[in-house]
């Protein structure tokens, strides 16, 4: 696989890519996507309320997106009382969602960034685990700056979702999520981007 395929793809595979998203509803004419994926060795009942969490914080790098401010490490029980038209991560509305299946969200408003629209949809692989799948849909204009975006976009998103994604999972497998990214403690999200390969 390339690295354009990577970043564009990471965690998925070629089935899941073929699935109907929610996003694609919401955005009918894109022209360019991002999927991303990562099993959580939890039921999506108790992922989903972490998903919910977005309404606060992004839970990717608090240092460059979260203006230093540490994500939430706790659920809070309101956050899951949701409505269309919710501020979610700052910059997004809650557009659809599905207790306990999917949350998708659209940018409030396009400017430098292209209009774009994205879900999280959680499918259950088994009794104990579900698969944690976004799919980020976006429709980019005539324009160097859109050419630009088409160019570096994939691999900035990668590096931030890749992020978020671990996050996620970790806190919602409990401590032994956290274990196994080497954390004894509440997980931290000032590490650095990862190195690419």
């Amino acid at each position: 696989m390339s690295w354009s395929e990577m970043v564009r793809s990471w965690g998925t595979t070629a089935i899941e890519r073929q699935l109907c998203f929610p996003c694609d509803r919401v955005l009918p004419d894109f022209n360019e996507a991002y999927y991303r994926g990562v099993t959580i060795l939890a039921e999506p009942a108790t992922v989903f309320p972490w998903l919910c969490q977005l309404r606060v914080a992004p839970y990717s790098y608090d240092w460059i997106d979260n203006f230093g401010r540490r994500s939430p490490r706790e659920l809070t029980r309101e956050l899951q009382n949701l409505e269309r038209g919710q501020r979610f991560m700052s910059i997004f509305a809650l557009v659809d969602f599905e207790p306990q299946v999917h949350i998708t969200l659209q940018l409030r408003k396009s400017g430098f960034s292209p209009p774009l629209a994205v879900s999280y949809l959680l499918d259950r692989a088994n009794e104990s685990e579900c698969r944690l799948l976004v799919k980020l849909v976006l429709r980019l204009r005539p324009g160097l700056r859109d050419q630009m975006f088409r160019r570096l976009g994939p691999s900035l998103d990668w590096i931030m979702m890749r992020r978020q994604l671990l996050n996620l999972k970790a806190l919602a497998e409990g401590a032994n999520g956290l274990a196994s990214l080497g954390q004894t403690a509440p997980l931290e999200s000032g590490d650095r981007p990862p190195a690419r390969p």
